[in-house]
């Protein structure tokens, strides 16, 4: 029986537009409409906002171009998590795979569809009107915590159907967030009235403009002043933290290498193209920012949804929220249901090495891991409940970024290590590019630990608790 099931696998259903949709849905989440708000209260300035985005485009897109000789290497299911685990053993490949399940993957999920209910409310005002409906002490559980269980259990569901469902959903929201990201834009440079695109590009490069809030909630500026180099790029990481946020799970595609046709080409073409289209795409979104709204306004949005105070620019103050409350919710449905579909790929991987458990094993009659799915999704759904999925996804950006640095790391290793290996794409200007992230990422990590150590410890331990199961699980195999 279980012979007959994983011969329904190898069918391959995702071309390369299907790679390029599931890359792009996957990374425009909620983070560009919110995440530049941090930003320039990091920076105070908008050269330094951009210069964020430029660096975070550039890691990302290397580390993409880097990726491809992997997935080229091994064009198989399971992805990031296969990479490490032939390059490094199993053990690396177990605390990836540990630190997907636990957080990264899920929390994504649950975070993003939180995102999707919070956006609801604003069409839907009775989901943030209503009482609790479970309140102890400052634990609750809302009507938008139950919206965004139901969305991740209706995408589960649907991606159980198999994996033409999951791709023409994505196809089509996907579509329509680049559509409307794309409006956006334009409108935001043809339909403002008064541009602040002069002032906020007038600050001099050396210098920040410390911001700040006081107890009343007025805001309060010091002049500019000097401050060392150090400083700024510890500004520039802390910062970081939310771009770099915005900008990841493109390597979902790799996970699902086995139902991409000529996956050996096919991925790297997907995560090249995704990740650049992305990052083009959130810098003229940040453009768009600077020239619709001063510098305060950004940095001080309500509720940091910059996208909101802007599309009040172009659109007035009633219809814009409703845009943008429609955009986030086009975004972050298509974002989960990406999340969704890939990653119940990588443990269903796993458990066919023993590293999770073996019901994930199974395709269900359409070819597809209905019990990892399912695993994935009723997690995610508990880190709703749990109302830390923000806080976790603040802490695990570190993690993300040194487990991306080690599989960029690989590239490098495997060319000396196994040179003969046939490696049917290579780095693109090897070994520049790789080089390239690991220099950005290892500052960014290095700056984190020393300026901002509340955003790396907390996701350390949650992969490094995977060290004792990983040997409670080989302990258990052996016996």
């Amino acid at each position: 029986m279980k012979d007959q099931q994983e011969e329904v696998a190898p069918k391959r259903k995702l071309g390369l537009f299907d790679g390029v949709m599931l890359v792009m849905g996957s990374m425009i989440g909620s983070g560009i409409f919110i995440v530049s708000a941090d930003i320039m209260r990091n920076l105070g300035s908008g050269y330094w906002l951009i210069v964020v985005w430029v660096i975070t485009g550039v890691m990302t897109v290397a580390a993409a171009i880097s990726y491809g000789e992997l997935s080229s290497m091994f064009p198989k299911a399971g992805g990031q998590y296969t990479y490490l685990k032939e390059t490094f053993g199993k053990m690396m490949g177990f605390l990836y795979g540990w630190g997907l399940f636990t957080v990264i993957q899920t929390g994504t999920i649950a975070a993003v569809a939180v995102a999707f209910g919070k956006f609801t409310a604003y069409l839907v005002p009775v989901l943030n009107d209503a009482a609790p409906i479970f309140q102890s002490g400052a634990y609750k559980i809302t009507w938008i915590q139950v919206l965004a269980i139901f969305v991740i259990l209706l995408l589960t569901y649907i991606n159980t159907k198999g994996v033409e469902g999951g791709k023409i959903l994505q196809n089509i929201f996907t579509g329509s967030k680049i559509v409307a990201l794309i409006a956006l834009i334009i409108l935001g440079f043809l339909l403002i009235k008064s541009s602040f695109w002069s002032d906020n590009m007038s600050f001099g490069w050396g210098a920040f403009n410390n911001l700040k809030t006081d107890v009343g909630g007025s805001f309060l500026q010091s002049g500019w002043e000097s401050i060392s180099g150090m400083a700024i790029m510890g500004g520039i990481a802390a910062a970081m933290v939310g771009s770099v946020f915005s900008s990841v799970a493109w390597e979902n595609v790799t996970f699902v290498s086995g139902e991409i046709e000529n996956p050996k080409k096919n991925v790297v073409r997907s995560m090249v193209l995704g990740t650049t289209a992305v990052m083009i795409l959130y810098l003229l979104v940040n453009f768009v920012y600077l020239n619709a709204v001063n510098r305060d306004g950004i940095a001080f949005a309500p509720n940091d949804r910059v996208a909101v105070v802007v599309s009040e620019q172009i659109f007035g103050s009633g219809v814009g929220t409703y845009v943008i409350a429609i955009l986030v919710m086009i975004s972050t449905f298509g974002c989960v249901n990406g999340i969704v579909l890939a990653g119940a790929r990588v443990f269903q991987t796993m458990a066919k090495d023993g590293m999770f458990f073996k019901a994930a094993i199974e395709n269900n009659k359409n070819g597809v891991p209905e019990k990892s799915l399912w695993m994935q999704g009723l997690w995610a759904a508990a880190l709703c409940l749990s109302g830390q999925y923000g806080n976790l996804l603040d802490m695990i950006s570190f993690v993300i970024v040194l487990f991306y640095m080690i599989t960029v790391f690989g590239v490098i290793y495997l060319r000396f290590k196994k040179p003969d290996l046939e490696r049917p794409y290579k780095t693109w200007l090897y070994p520049f590019t790789p080089l390239v992230y690991l220099l950005i990422g290892a500052a960014f990590c290095t700056l984190l630990l020393m300026y901002k150590q509340q955003y790396t410890w907390p996701g350390l331990i949650i992969v490094l608790i995977g060290v004792p199961i990983y040997f409670l699980i080989n302990r258990k195999k052996a016996a």
